[in-house]
């Protein structure tokens, strides 16, 4: 599907976005306000200082309101204000490590912030298409070296990936039980790692490297063998306009969807990072700091993505080594104070039109 195609269906159109200040959020409201989208965000405080939503030149273009997707008051609230058409739902506490640490708030926000957000959506006559945006690490993992289908058992370890496998159960439930009768199309989009200029997130691999570029450090690596479907943030991004977009036209497209990269850019963490050197320069290096006892985190995780090429005769726009190139183009603009905003638009139209 061409940019233009897409800009033409989201111009004037009422979208309502959860997690938009978050790193994808802020990426997909930029994408959403160029082409026109009337645009209400719903999130936290940015996640992180520095924030890519504070630097993507939003501010006037669109509706931010904060607010937790726990609070189902508020959230009703601002559905009754947006009356939005089509709702992505991002808003998640999405680190793995973390969830650890907080399991409790982990499963209040992946699983009774999706039950709050559905919960709006059976409430208000508005709403048209919804996609509730999950992650790879739904599926009871068993180190297959093949990648997992859509009707793999959910059941993901740790308190993060189990609270997003009970998210895409809610998801089911409510599709089941509440929007039989097709008024509004309900799909998830399980996505694979993603990478990209503007994420700041503790505990994520890229970021970790650019920080330790920022700094003048060795990059410390803690699971360098672990296996990803790494992918630039724009193609799940795109993806998931298309799904929206596709169903609120044709309930039959509404699904579950696999988001993830072809299996050559599915590479170990070490691999990854090997590349962001080459890539960044400067005599930029790693080093192995696998931590003994450390929370556990799988070491083999692949998508079969064959069913969404086969309905949106889609496939992945940019390899891992053109994705790199984003990466370190866009930090080193972010380190030297340039333009994020007229980045991000190059990105956008560079891959939109590729």
């Amino acid at each position: 599907m061409s940019r233009k195609q897409l800009a033409d269906f989201y111009r004037g159109k009422r979208v309502l976005v959860t997690g938009h200040t978050g790193f994808k959020g802020a990426w997909l409201c930029r994408i959403l306000v160029n082409f026109g989208a009337q645009v209400t965000g719903y999130s936290l405080e940015p996640p992180t200082q520095p924030a890519l939503f504070s630097l993507a030149g939003l501010e006037g273009r669109m509706t931010s309101v904060i607010g937790d997707v726990r609070d189902y008051e508020h959230l009703s609230a601002v559905f009754d204000q947006a009356l939005p058409e089509i709702v992505l739902h991002l808003a998640a506490q999405p680190i793995v490590r973390e969830s650890y640490k907080e399991p409790r708030y982990t499963y209040e926000t992946n699983v009774m912030g999706t039950v709050n957000l559905l919960e709006c959506v059976r409430q208000h006559d508005c709403v048209k298409s919804v996609l509730n945006v999950t992650t790879d690490k739904v599926y009871k993992n068993n180190e297959w070296c093949w990648g997992y289908r859509e009707d793999e058992p959910l059941d993901g370890f740790d308190p993060y990936s189990n609270s997003k496998s009970c998210s895409e159960l809610v998801t089911h439930s409510y599709k089941n039980s509440f929007f039989t009768d097709c008024r509004v199309a309900v799909s998830t989009a399980r996505a694979g790692n993603v990478i990209g200029g503007g994420d700041f997130a503790k505990d994520r691999i890229i970021p970790d490297c650019v920080r330790a570029m920022q700094r003048g450090e060795t990059i410390g690596v803690r699971n360098p063998y672990s296996t990803r479907p790494y992918q630039h943030v724009l193609e799940p991004l795109a993806l998931y306009l298309i799904i929206a977009q596709r169903q609120y036209e044709d309930p039959a497209f509404q699904g579950y969807y696999n988001v993830g990269p072809d299996d050559c850019d599915c590479v170990t963490t070490g691999e990854l990072v090997d590349l962001f050197c080459r890539c960044w320069g400067d005599g930029a290096h790693w080093v192995n700091q696998a931590q003994q006892n450390a929370p556990h985190e799988a070491s083999f995780l692949k998508l079969d993505c064959s069913k969404v090429k086969a309905v949106f005769g889609w496939k992945p726009r940019w390899h891992i080594d053109t994705c790199m190139e984003m990466v370190c183009r866009f930090s080193k603009l972010w380190m030297a104070g340039g333009e994020i905003s007229a980045e991000m638009d190059r990105e956008i139209e560079e891959f939109l039109e590729g």
